[in-house]
């Protein structure tokens, strides 16, 4: 190679609807289901390179700087397939070129991306404050698939303080509800619902039916953690 040539990596663009823009670390998760000639495709998380693979906001921005929004359709330069027997979805993302905003996805037509009742994975597993809230990670190596968009009819939204025992003034917000006839009580890590909600008094909000982004995340201590990346309430 000459001096001064640079090679870049070959880029692919995939168009995703997102469904998630959430806290991850110092960055975000960003995810969304593919769409393929205006039709439902796979599940799509663009990462990084990085240990945790969480995307900053200069990688996921569009060119005027705004951040990307849930049901934004998105146009997302990609290296490379990344994934994972736990996350398989993943694809290496191109740091250096912007994201485009193609459009916006309609609510009224989330009912074609969202999965059929059943289980969230495997149940049966629950620490003390949650509820069917983890998979083990030696389970979690065999199901094959991290991300779901489910529709729940009455969501919940407890705030409170859950390590007040232990010193930790700490409060967060913790999504109650059923799905196929089965129980939850997941954290959220969506970042507008955190905010709206955390600024509000301690205790149960009712947000009814919703639309619901639930990812499996990361090993943490032998357990990949349900977590609600999510809330797409009747507004969208």
């Amino acid at each position: 190679m000459r001096p001064g040539c640079e090679v870049w990596p070959t880029v692919m663009i995939k168009r995703l609807v997102c469904l998630a823009n959430s806290r991850k670390l110092h960055g975000r998760c960003i995810a969304g289901r593919e769409l393929l000639q205006g039709k439902p495709g796979q599940w799509v998380r663009p990462v990084s390179d990085r240990e945790y693979e969480e995307v900053s906001e200069y990688e996921r921005q569009y060119e005027d700087g705004s951040d990307p929004r849930v049901l934004d359709i998105i146009d997302v330069p990609l290296i490379g397939a990344r994934g994972n027997r736990r996350q398989p979805e993943n694809w290496l993302l191109d740091p250096v070129r912007y994201w485009s905003k193609a459009g916006e996805f309609e609510h009224e037509n989330l009912h074609r991306l969202a999965d059929p009742q059943g289980e969230l994975w495997i149940n049966g597993h629950s620490t003390s404050n949650g509820l069917n809230d983890f998979v083990p990670i030696d389970e979690a190596d065999r199901i094959g698939g991290s991300l779901k968009l489910i529709f729940v009819d009455g969501l919940r939204l407890y705030v409170y303080r859950p390590g007040l025992a232990f010193g930790d003034l700490k409060r967060r917000v913790q999504a109650v509800f059923s799905f196929g006839e089965v129980g939850y009580h997941l954290w959220v890590t969506d970042p507008l619902i955190e905010t709206k909600y955390l600024a509000q008094a301690d205790g149960m909000h009712t947000l009814g039916s919703s639309y619901l982004t639930v990812s499996l995340g990361e090993p943490l201590e032998g357990r990949c953690y349900k977590l609600v990346a999510a809330v797409i309430g009747d507004s969208g």
